[in-house]
């Protein structure tokens, strides 16, 4: 069955989908976007993907291109249309069109774009013997919090890892602590059992895959600190993992080389992983 998208008001055939060549954020990355698991057949954690939209397009002056409740409504309707059972939704709103100018325009309708696709999560064998991670300088713009779309600093670190065999890149500050994976978010667990990861703030995107494991962690009796953790602390931890939409909880079992623990997936990480998997499905 061929794909459909939503542009601008319509559903059309994916193949046929197109924007304006002066559509801003394809010329200057002038939009923002959000990435949502579907499960069973729906969207996961919408509202959540909704409040980290609204506060991307208030950081960047973008209006809402359609009312925020009929957003839903739409994503529903892309994914209903694509057969998604497992998968994820992608939405996009940019500026709109105008004469090329670093100005905002002044008369330019926000647009919006909504894609859906059958996708699978990490292979078994990556969620059950883990995976690795390399770590590279954190070279992005110093606003990562509002979800843009210009991403070429987070492609090449994503590229470096694959270039490397390892699955994601730890990006470090220039002190020497790690913000985030390339596209994810990144914890341990020190040997004393505290989940740590970097707290929200302009350095980091705050994940809401993020955000739900650590509501799950405290419900659970885990302890929790969110606070920055430099490489050699990430390296001794007892535990390590990545978060995010498609991965949920994903097991580190080496850093740069240097095993994780004895290089197994943790209790910790196993019991996170199944918690979220829980709260995906309810």
């Amino acid at each position: 069955m061929p794909r459909v998208s939503y542009v601008n008001g319509l559903y059309v055939p994916h193949a046929e989908a197109a924007i304006h060549i002066e559509d801003r954020g394809y010329q200057f990355a002038d939009a923002v976007y959000e990435v949502m698991a579907v499960a069973a057949g729906r969207a996961c954690h919408v509202e959540q993907h909704l409040d980290r939209l609204g506060r991307s397009l208030a950081a960047v002056e973008i209006g809402w291109p359609v009312p925020r409740r009929v957003l839903p409504l739409i994503v529903a309707e892309v994914v209903r249309r694509n057969l998604v059972g497992e998968g994820i939704a992608y939405l996009q709103i940019g500026r709109g069109v105008a004469k090329r100018n670093h100005l905002f325009p002044a008369d330019a309708e926000p647009s919006l774009v909504v894609t859906a696709r059958r996708q699978s999560g990490p292979s078994a064998a990556a969620v059950e013997r883990g995976v690795t991670v390399v770590t590279r300088p954190d070279e992005r713009w110093g606003r990562v919090d509002i979800k843009t779309i210009g991403l070429l600093a987070n492609v090449l670190a994503r590229q470096s890892a694959k270039q490397s065999g390892a699955y994601e890149t730890w990006l470090v500050d220039v002190h020497g602590q790690v913000t985030e994976g390339a596209a994810t978010n990144a914890f341990i667990v020190t040997a004393a059992g505290t989940l740590l990861t970097r707290p929200t703030g302009p350095a980091i995107l705050g994940g809401v895959t993020r955000a739900n494991v650590l509501e799950l962690a405290r419900r659970n009796g885990i302890a929790v600190a969110e606070r920055a953790f430099s490489v050699d602390e990430a390296k001794a931890a007892a535990e390590a993992f990545l978060s995010g939409t498609t991965v949920m909880v994903l097991p580190v079992v080496a850093i740069d080389g240097a095993a994780i623990g004895d290089g197994r997936p943790g209790p910790v990480t196993r019991r996170l992983r199944a918690l979220y998997q829980e709260l995906r499905s309810s």
